[in-house]
């Protein structure tokens, strides 16, 4: 069929662009101008919690601290990035001006007195929430709300990690298994960009990282196709998928049981950093608090250092697993990405010299994978493997995503996500 150039339909795609860009602009820039805020908050935390050691005594009191304040004021707000999920699928209550204030707070305090989280959950939550305050106060019409919470959702994502192409595509695969509505794209897109431009504009620098290993032609090769290396990358892909349904498994678990057996909502937290406190003196590192991203203390195990042979120990994915598990698990607050991340690379750095991959290779995949498995969101974490590492290993990102992807589970750590389509087709 012959398609002839059409005015109308040209002008009216310029109208719709124009009308995208008119609203995501704001709410990309109040994303990307609240990441910054929060990133450079978190690193004077975290400096703050290395001057005085003594800090992590009081997680218990901090801990009680934030129930109560979720408790007295929180309401909806306490399910945070689910809250966001559930508003996208179908806009009910909406999402409280509350959120963004709350969750900001929260986990700068958690980070300051030692738990173990991250900082996507605070970011996706800070730009939705300022997403729908912008709704509100611009009565913005209904129909463009959703709109408006994915963008926020991709700014946030974007911004805070410097990966704008996997922010935009994680706000659109997050929501359904197995399915994309790729009808959100552009303005997810113009979002994300926005957010990471409007970040980098406020000074925040985001760590680089590389992986510089060359990797030596296989004697199984088909084309540029090293098969056996393709093999090694899908066995660790799988092992990656079972580690994070076991992280998402491990959290929730620990949260029904905590709600199930301690009645008292501000107790849970406290017990939950009692044991916190008593697993870093029981292992005597504190590598496994905070974020995991660096320490002034020699000999530390890092993000940074899983890339190097013996940066990490054999188990130390699983204790950074079980730090992040009990701190979310028992209420305080932050996101589950970074720690992941930390998990992913461990788990890497463990299984490079039995599957005969490059270290810094291996904890790359782990890196990535591990977050892909855990949040189902495989084509995002893909992309964010090339903009993090570069595009020259992308082929190698895709299948560990992929095959965490497939191995992981439909339990994912956003109990809010619909299942669009199952993981394993009917034979």
């Amino acid at each position: 069929m012959t398609h002839l150039f059409n005015p109308r339909a040209t002008l009216g795609a310029l109208r719709q662009l124009g009308w995208w860009l008119l609203l995501v602009t704001p709410v990309g820039v109040l994303a990307g101008s609240a990441s910054a805020l929060f990133l450079w908050s978190l690193d004077r935390a975290t400096q703050t919690r290395f001057e005085h050691p003594w800090l992590l005594f009081l997680l218990p009191v901090a801990g009680a601290g934030m129930a109560w304040a979720y408790h007295a004021y929180g309401k909806n707000a306490e399910r945070g990035t689910n809250l966001l999920i559930d508003e996208i699928h179908q806009p009910g209550g909406g999402v409280p001006k509350r959120l963004t204030p709350l969750i900001l707070a929260t986990t700068l305090v958690t980070h300051l007195f030692g738990g173990s989280a991250g900082r996507e959950g605070t970011a996706v939550q800070m730009g939705g929430g300022l997403a729908s305050t912008f709704a509100r106060l611009c009565r913005i019409p209904e129909q463009h709300r959703r709109m408006l919470l994915m963008a926020g959702v991709a700014g946030g994502f974007g911004s805070v990690f410097g990966t704008p192409l996997a922010g935009a595509i994680f706000a659109m695969e997050v929501l359904t298994v197995g399915r994309i509505q790729y009808e959100m794209l552009i303005p997810c897109a113009l979002a994300a960009l926005i957010g990471d431009f409007t970040c980098g504009a406020w000074g925040i620098q985001h760590t680089g990282m590389l992986i510089s290993s060359q990797l030596a032609p296989g004697t199984l090769t088909v084309g540029r196709l090293d098969l056996a290396l393709l093999g090694k990358v899908a066995a660790a892909g799988a092992i990656f998928g079972l580690c994070a349904q076991l992280f998402a498994r491990t959290t929730h678990g620990i949260g029904a049981v905590f709600k199930s057996q301690v009645s008292p909502f501000w107790l849970r937290p406290v017990i939950g950093g009692a044991i916190v406190i008593e697993l870093t003196y029981a292992l005597g590192t504190r590598s496994y608090l905070g974020l995991g991203t660096w320490s002034p203390y020699p000999g530390d195990v890092t993000i940074s250092t899983l890339f190097h042979a013996g940066g990490a120990e054999t188990w130390s994915w699983f204790w950074k697993l079980l730090f992040t598990a009990v701190t979310l698990g028992t209420g305080f607050k932050g996101g589950e990405v970074t720690p992941l991340f930390f998990i992913g690379g461990a788990l890497g750095n463990t299984l490079a010299g039995p599957l005969g991959i490059p270290v810094d290779l291996c904890a790359g995949l782990g890196f990535i994978a591990v977050f892909a498995g855990a949040s189902n969101t495989p084509l995002a974490c893909t992309l964010m493997g090339v903009e993090l590492f570069g595009a020259d290993h992308a082929l190698l990102f895709a299948l560990a995503c992929f095959a965490s992807y497939y191995f992981s589970g439909h339990a994912g750590i956003y109990s809010a996500q619909r299942l669009g389509l199952s993981k394993h087709a009917e034979a």
